[in-house]
């Protein structure tokens, strides 16, 4: 004959939804400040990597007296330009691994000489056009 133990050993409906109603509060309170927060870390993102290419283009100017021109671009930090203004003293295995792309999957652009500074380095941004505001303002060495 089977004993059946008269002691609870589950947790009743009622239980349940007091516990989903506490979770769906909890979700309601967190949610809305973490959503939208991945745009603001792909800008930081390329804050931290315009800092990175301004390092190495300080390192090149070090080394060579001069920055990359505009022509010769930011590939410059990467392989030996080969057109002029060549580098003299061009470090061995360059200055980047890799040119890194914007959390956007753009190209940084770079122009020598700058129109705020010896030279210009910025991302366009979530909308891919220079300019713009909110979230589509470009991310820049200037600012």
């Amino acid at each position: 004959m089977i004993k059946f133990n008269k002691k609870r050993k589950g947790f009743t409906l009622v239980e349940v939804l007091v516990v989903v109603v506490i979770l769906g509060l909890l979700a309601a309170l967190v949610v809305p400040r973490v959503v939208g927060r991945g745009e603001d870390a792909k800008r930081t993102a390329a804050a931290v990597q315009i800092r990175e290419i301004e390092q190495a283009l300080e390192m090149y100017r070090l080394d060579n007296s001069h920055y990359p021109s505009t022509a010769q671009g930011l590939e410059a930090l990467v392989t030996k330009p080969s057109i002029p203004p060549e580098p003299k003293k061009y470090r061995e295995g360059g200055y980047l691994r890799k040119l890194p792309e914007d959390p956007w999957g753009s190209p940084f652009i770079y122009r020598r000489p700058g129109d705020r500074g010896e030279f210009d380095l910025f991302s366009m941004g979530a909308d891919g056009e220079e300019g713009g505001d909110g979230p589509g303002r470009d991310i820049t060495n200037w600012d």
